[in-house]
């Protein structure tokens, strides 16, 4: 089993530091989600398909994170609440690279 340290900040200013497996094919929004970090049915309303930003984050770390699909580009340029740290979560896998990542959740829309 291969797990990481990552840190997510709630949508209520709480910190959370975790483990998450990367031997799963688990992404950051079913981390999220499997911690019960966020109320049910407000994160992830997609199921993951990038078209809907409830699962957006800022990510406060110098992880280096993969490049932005055009999707997850032009969803975040619907969203609200978007800053330029702005990912969604459901875009981000959980593997050995993304130890130490640390985000905060946006706000529920």
């Amino acid at each position: 089993m291969a797990d990481i340290t990552i840190k997510i900040t709630d949508r209520a200013g709480v910190a959370h530091t975790l483990q998450a497996p990367t031997d799963m094919a688990m992404n950051l929004m079913e981390v999220v989600r499997s911690y019960e970090l966020a109320p049910e049915g407000t994160i992830g309303v997609c199921g993951g398909m990038a078209m809907c930003a409830s699962c957006q984050c800022y990510v406060l770390s110098n992880t280096e994170l993969p490049e932005m699909t055009d999707d997850e580009e032009a969803m975040l340029s619907e969203a609200f609440d978007v800053k330029a740290n702005s990912r969604l979560g459901c875009q981000i896998q959980m593997t050995k690279d993304m130890e130490g990542l640390e985000v905060e959740l946006a706000p529920e829309c």
